[in-house]
């Protein structure tokens, strides 16, 4: 088992959790209390930094509560491991309605990744597949 580092860089910030055991994600709370009009977006402070382990990143996703009910969508989110600044969250409204945060709410989940960390090679040709080059909709609806 792998057990990551975080440190609080404000009193209020709520160290990740998980409601189940068995979830992928980690609830990222915030520490800023904000209105996001519809259709803007707003960076919002977590508190913490992690040392995420060499060989992993976190990746940042919407939680579902948010997006489906409240039309909240998160705007990227790869952290690097070397990364050990503050993490931040920028949310998107895509609702017709302004959507309130607290400080103390989750606003994203974290999914923990493994990263390859292999080198790249520039080749003349690739091996084939079977799928080879066909893209968008080559499956059938």
């Amino acid at each position: 088992m792998i057990t990551m580092k975080v440190k609080k860089l404000n009193p209020l910030a709520i160290i990740p959790t998980k409601a189940h055991e068995e979830d992928a994600g980690w609830d990222i709370y915030t520490t800023d209390s904000f209105i996001i009009p519809p259709g803007e977006r707003r960076s919002f402070n977590t508190g913490i930094t992690m040392e995420i382990p060499y060989g992993w990143a976190g990746l940042y996703w919407p939680r579902s509560s948010l997006g489906f009910l409240k039309g909240l969508h998160v705007l990227g989110g790869v952290v690097d491991s070397g990364f050990r600044g503050e993490h931040r969250v920028c949310l998107v409204n895509l609702s017709n309605e302004p959507v309130a945060i607290q400080a103390g709410d989750r606003i994203a989940q974290m999914v923990l990744q493994r990263v390859y960390t292999g080198q790249m090679e520039e080749v003349e040709e690739l091996s084939p597949s079977v799928r080879g080059e066909n893209g968008w909709g080559s499956t059938g609806r």
